[in-house]
């Protein structure tokens, strides 16, 4: 598949990234490359420039399905491609570590300059504390620098979902990034669609909201989930 990596069609090359991903969403696992990923990494190397971003998208995907299994591989080649890396490089490896940095995994936050965040939670705020299936809940947070330098914080949200036997289950949102100086407040609202969906089953009662920052958790917020009835 080397010499795909150049063909001017740019399905072509895709294919190479996403025909060897080892964790293909609806498709076969491939379990030899799960256990040693190596084979596909010159693939993937060849490909993290590439002009189309319908490429770049798969390599970070493919990387993404990598780190499930080898975090510390992922986190490395992270750290690598940042050097001198250009915008859509950078967007490129952070969406590959995202599940990482998600899960706080120390390494892939240090390839991206990231430390433990230095933070007070002013403000976590539920705006629609009943939300009805079909429309969208709101909420707002208010967070205070209390390091004594500027501070670079990936800001993501948790939505502590009900499952069928009543117990919460965590799903983590990608939300902003944001640089805060010496004790500065940092002001952010969103809203978060809670409609039908293919790949989640929703249960009505109590969930809550929280935020991770730089892989830590902070605040607990719980709303009420209205589904219609029958």
């Amino acid at each position: 598949m080397t010499p795909w990596t150049e063909d001017p069609n740019v399905h072509v090359r895709r294919l190479v990234s996403e025909g060897t991903r080892p964790r293909l969403p609806w498709g076969m696992r491939l379990n030899q490359l799960i256990e040693d990923p190596t084979p596909t990494l010159p693939l993937l190397e060849a490909l993290k420039d590439d002009p189309e971003e319908y490429v770049r998208r798969s390599v970070a995907n493919h990387l993404n399905d990598i780190a499930k299994d080898h975090p510390a591989l992922v986190s490395d080649i992270a750290a690598n491609w940042l050097k001198d890396a250009t915008p859509q490089r950078e967007k490129l490896v952070r969406h590959a570590c995202r599940s990482l940095i998600k899960s706080g995994y120390e390494p892939a936050l240090r390839a991206f300059g990231l430390n433990a965040p230095e933070i007070q939670l002013e403000d976590l705020s539920i705006e629609t504390v009943n939300v009805r299936f079909g429309s969208s809940l709101s909420f707002s947070a208010a967070l205070k620098s209390t390091a004594m330098r500027p501070q670079d914080l990936i800001i993501d949200y948790v939505l502590h979902f009900q499952k069928a036997n009543g117990k919460l289950a965590p799903k983590v949102f990608k939300w902003t990034k944001a640089t805060l100086d010496p004790g500065t407040v940092h002001r952010l609202s969103r809203f978060h669609p809670i409609r039908p969906i293919t790949t989640r089953t929703y249960y009505g009662g109590t969930q809550a909201v929280s935020l991770r920052i730089n892989g830590q958790d902070f605040g607990y917020q719980e709303f009420d989930l209205e589904m219609p009835d029958g």
